[in-house]
């Protein structure tokens, strides 16, 4: 039998809903998750810190031996109680699940969500995600971007 959620406790994403369609969750994230901590520094060290109400993001162009975008979340422990980030990965997933195809090509894209995200309303925070994918994408199709990248791949002499 299941119970209700407490108030205040209750998923605000549409994907838990009874009404949500099977095949609209065809899509997953697996593919496209940055999973190496060496990968995760890698791009740090070439990218940027940029700001947005909930989030914190960072991107950076990937080595030329990956070919599709690849996309990393990460949320401290000072956010909160596991739960609670936990709850804040489920919906920065579900978000970015929704709109894969706005990922920049030939990108890691780091995703730190404030705590904030706890309690936004879901179609804000998805909106959020669409515009930091859109200005991502923008971002990555500027010849400087590009150009950085290539200094980048290029091995300091030592």
């Amino acid at each position: 039998m299941l119970r209700p959620a407490p108030s205040g406790f209750a998923m605000n994403t549409p994907a838990n809903s009874a009404s949500t369609n099977d095949a609209a969750r065809t899509h997953s994230l697996t593919g496209v998750r940055l999973r190496k901590h060496a990968d995760y520094q890698s791009a740090y060290a070439a990218s940027r810190k940029r700001q947005s109400p909930s989030i914190t993001w960072f991107l950076a162009p990937q080595p030329p031996a990956v070919s599709s975008p690849r996309v990393g979340l990460t949320v401290g422990k000072v956010i909160g109680k596991a739960h609670e980030r936990n709850r804040i990965k489920r919906r920065v997933r579900e978000a970015l699940r929704r709109h894969l195809e706005l990922l920049p090509a030939h990108c890691d894209l780091i995703l730190h969500p404030r705590r904030a995200v706890l309690t936004v309303e879901f179609g804000k925070l998805e909106a959020e995600i669409v515009r930091i994918l859109t200005q991502a994408s923008s971002e990555a199709a500027r010849p400087a971007f590009r150009a950085n990248a290539a200094s980048s791949d290029a091995k300091p002499a030592l």
